[in-house]
């Protein structure tokens, strides 16, 4: 069984639907706490390592394998807990990707409180690569205000403009799992990067690799 830990209910068909294409037969447990992404963002992703770390542990306790965490704000709280299984953000395998693509990545969120956690992440990613570099990160005005109010369309239109308006890239990351409908509304021939599907199979292959005796 592979656990996901959400901040939002909108991820759980999303990720339903790739298991069902990608990984039929994959087990998994969604686990929704939209307070974690609330208090992250008023107080920043330190200030809820203890109940991300709560969330996680609950997980194994209910026999996950895995964890993937699909929100960017607060994966690396969740990362940063010692679990005895796998636990995994979404965003890294598409971080890792984008560092292979070129040295000139801009990161595109919609939330203020996933800059910094991102560009930490692509950071990382450069360093592991030694390719070192820091990445252009900017913030869609509006966009997650569109989301929240119930307009993911208007969301994702937002974020399509805004990457359709990079000129200076060779890679455009979208930050968040929640951004991703916005890569089939661009139309730059920059390559628009986005986190669920990679970061599914990534943890799917954790959840599914043999334990060590």
């Amino acid at each position: 069984m592979l656990a996901l830990l959400h901040t939002s209910p909108i991820h759980v068909p999303v990720f339903d639907a790739l298991r069902d294409e990608d990984h039929p037969g994959l087990v998994l447990q969604h686990l929704v706490d939209e307070d974690l992404l609330d208090r992250a963002r008023r107080e920043g992703p330190q200030a809820v390592t203890g109940a991300v770390g709560a969330v996680v542990a609950r997980a194994v306790a209910d026999g996950a394998r895995a964890v993937l965490c699909t929100c960017s704000t607060i994966g690396g709280a969740a990362e940063a807990f010692a679990a005895p299984v796998p636990v995994l953000r979404v965003d890294r395998p598409m971080a890792a990707a984008a560092v292979a693509v070129g040295p000139r990545i801009t990161v595109l969120a919609t939330v203020e409180s996933t800059l910094g956690p991102t560009a930490a992440l692509i950071d990382e990613e450069r360093r592991r690569a030694g390719r070192p570099g820091p990445a252009d990160v900017r913030l869609v005005e509006g966009a997650w205000e569109r989301f929240s109010a119930g307009d993911p369309v208007g969301s994702a239109r937002l974020v399509a403009a805004a990457a359709d308006a990079v000129t200076d890239a060779d890679v455009i990351v979208l930050a968040q799992a929640s951004m991703a409908p916005a890569a089939r509304l661009t139309t730059t021939n920059v390559p628009v990067l986005t986190s669920p599907r990679p970061g599914l199979s990534a943890a799917a292959r954790l959840a599914l690799a043999p334990r060590e005796p």
